[in-house]
């Protein structure tokens, strides 16, 4: 692999992961601390707050990626996380578990892994494509044992709102 190439997947990588501990980080303090939210006595609405990332993450990844083929992979990357990063402050500053539930959905409506994707396959020789998807498929693995480690850790230290 070229220099260029290696970097091209170290950053990429590097978007999957902010993303996916964007994802993960929440998932092992979420259910016990949602008690003390207005409105998260709602096991319901709790696993809504949840879910709500992945649900709009799935259903706009098409329309993401679709996107990056008319108006180029970096603009919408750019504009997914910029997306992600007002859910993160949004469902930060949520006073109940609605408005969380918006901050949530909003954090998963920047979804560009897609774009993230067609960007390495754009950036990579064939006989190297799979290496590069082999580092982003390992960043997710990674951002998931970093969150269940971290997750409680983190909670402790700034607490629901820091993790957002």
């Amino acid at each position: 692999m070229t220099r260029q190439e290696v970097r091209a997947g170290l950053s990429l990588a590097s978007i999957f992961a902010l993303r996916m501990l964007g994802l993960f980080l929440i998932l092992p303090v979420f259910a016990v601390h949602a008690r003390e939210i207005p409105g998260g006595d709602d096991l319901k609405l709790v696993g809504l707050a949840l879910g709500a990332y992945g649900l709009t993450q799935a259903l706009l990844q098409l329309p993401f990626g679709i996107a990056s083929d008319r108006w180029g992979r970096k603009p919408v990357i750019a504009a997914g996380l910029a997306l992600f990063a007002v859910g993160s402050f949004f469902a930060a500053w949520a006073p109940n578990i609605g408005m969380i539930i918006v901050g949530r959905a909003l954090q998963g409506a920047g979804a560009v892994s897609a774009a993230v994707s067609a960007l390495a396959a754009d950036l990579t020789r064939e006989q190297h494509r799979t290496k590069v998807m082999a580092m982003i498929g390992a960043s997710i693995g990674l951002m998931f044992f970093v969150s269940l480690v971290g997750g409680p850790l983190v909670y402790a230290a700034v607490g629901l709102p820091g993790i957002f």
